[in-house]
Parts: C-alpha cells; structure tokens; sequence
C-alpha cells in the first residue's frame, strides 16, 4: 500500500508536467514507490496505474524494461553486472562469473544473508570501462578485476554488518 506521504511525493513529480500528461511521472512515481517499499509489486503497479490514470500495462512495461525496478526484494546491495556484448568481450560474463562463484549465489539470486542481490545488465553505458557494474543502481563500477572486485564486496560486507 502506498502511503499518504509517498502521494504527496507523486503530486510533487506530477505537477512537473501538462495536467493532461501526468504518466509522463511513472518512471519518477515508481522510483519513489520503491523507496518506500523496496520493490515494485504488482500491486504497487496498480496503485501508480490508477493515481496517474494509465492502463496498468503500461506501467508495468515501465517496471520490466528498466533494471532498476527491482520486481521482488533485493538484497542490501543490487551488483548488476553488464554483460551486453562490448562488456562480453572485454571480462563481463566472467565478471559476472566470478562473482557468482565469490558470493554463492547465481545470477538473479540473492544471498542467504539478505545482503547481495546479482543481475546482468543489458548496457550501463560505459563500454570503454568494461567490463562495469553498478551497485545500488546509483554508483559505477569500473575496469572490474578480479581484486577489485574481491576490495568491493568485503568493503561492501563491511559497511553492511554495521
């Protein structure tokens, strides 16, 4: 259930745009649902659908195209790994490969511990850093080896147990 608050917050979004283009703020809309909960349910596919006037379909091809709408909760922190193909060839698979075999878990999966969540990723962007993750859907990752990447989840695992 979206709370009252979360509502003021899609009205703030909302009144960026045209009163007859007010699902232009899904994407924003579904950012701040998330926070709030975690996740986007279908349920909370159907609370943004009906607040901003869309068909629930539409939001929920928003929901699936954007790797950032996680669909079901995720773990403390989100590694999505991008293995599209100038990433491929340059380590990303085995990135992902890697750390699949460090944290136990396959990709799609999160660990025991609630605390990592792994995905692949179509394209970051950031083809000429490859291979490239971002965690948390906010911070990149860059020219990931196999130290780094060993320096990034103890960092990680560090912060999270505090």
């Amino acid at each position: 259930m979206i709370s009252e608050e979360t509502k003021v917050r899609f009205s703030k979004e909302v009144a960026k745009y045209p009163a007859d283009q007010k699902q232009s703020a899904v994407m924003a809309c579904l950012a701040i649902a998330q926070q709030e909960l975690g996740y986007v349910s279908e349920k909370t596919e159907c609370d943004v659908a009906q607040y901003l006037g869309m068909p629930v379909m539409a939001v929920h091809e928003v929901t699936t195209f954007y790797n950032m709408y996680n669909q079901r909760p995720v773990g403390k922190y989100k590694l999505n790994v991008c293995t599209n193909l100038p990433c491929q060839l340059r380590d990303g698979v085995s990135t992902l490969k890697y750390l699949e075999k460090k944290l136990g878990i396959a990709m799609g999966e999160t660990t025991s511990d609630g605390m990592f969540t792994l995905q692949q990723s179509e394209c970051l962007g950031a083809c000429a850093d490859s291979p490239v993750m971002l965690v948390n859907d906010r911070s990149m990752c860059s020219f990931m080896t196999a130290e780094k990447l060993d320096q990034l989840i103890d960092g990680l695992r560090a912060a999270g147990d505090k």
